[in-house]
């Protein structure tokens, strides 16, 4: 079994990339499991399954297959063994993901492989639900938040620099009704752990944040 680390929080917060870097410094392997949930998406975008399809939405849950693999310390997200990476990180993906998140089903499939992941390596994963669903005997869970101004404003200036043209009002808006589906869905909603610790990003920059989780991590 390994060391197992568990970052949840809300759409926009800053775990993956907090979680990324924290992997790197501790030389841990980094599981993105909101990677696996947008390709998962996509898989069902590229094949017109509509969000509200439950029916063809379980049947294709049967046959997809999503791993990540690491190759020179880069991660690869691999659907059906062709390399996601590039396609899975639009607004469109993460709305589909996070409609079709909802569904047993899906949560099910993905949730199997990352308990696989996690006992045969040292991890930092984050997500949702990961230290109250998919990790609940993690040795170390951080709950990271951030208000939803901060949030659609990295948003923005994340989309701005690559080039795309963004609304910054609409990305609030759309992160605040994203927290309220992932808040109240049925399935695993989005909630602190009981034994989480509480950091709120909103006034610290990603060194900051960083440093603040290696105390965290030390002291447990």
């Amino acid at each position: 079994m390994g060391m197992n680390i568990a970052i949840d929080g809300p759409a926009g917060a800053g775990k993956s990339t907090i979680a990324k870097k924290l992997a790197k410094d501790l030389g841990y392997i980094y599981v993105d499991t909101g990677a696996m949930y947008r390709a998962m998406a996509y898989y069902f975008m590229q094949n017109h399954i509509a969000a509200d399809d439950t029916e063809k939405i379980a049947k294709a849950c049967e046959t997809v297959d999503i791993s990540i693999e690491y190759v020179n310390g880069e991660q690869s997200v691999l659907l059906n063994g062709e390399n996601v990476n590039g396609v899975i990180r639009n607004e469109e993906v993460g709305n589909m993901a996070s409609a079709t998140s909802v569904y047993p089903v899906v949560r099910e499939k993905l949730v199997d492989l990352q308990q696989r992941l996690a006992q045969k390596a040292d991890v930092i994963m984050d997500g949702r639900d990961i230290g109250t669903v998919v990790l609940p005997n993690a040795d170390v869970k951080i709950y990271l938040t951030a208000s939803s101004a901060v949030r659609a404003k990295r948003r923005y200036d994340e989309l701005v620099a690559k080039g795309q043209e963004c609304d910054l009002d609409a990305i609030e808006k759309d992160i605040i009704d994203r927290d309220y589906r992932d808040m109240h869905r049925e399935t695993s909603p989005l909630r602190q752990a009981e034994d989480a610790v509480l950091l709120d990003t909103s006034n610290l920059d990603i060194d900051g944040v960083v440093d603040a989780m290696k105390e965290i991590i030390r002291r447990a």
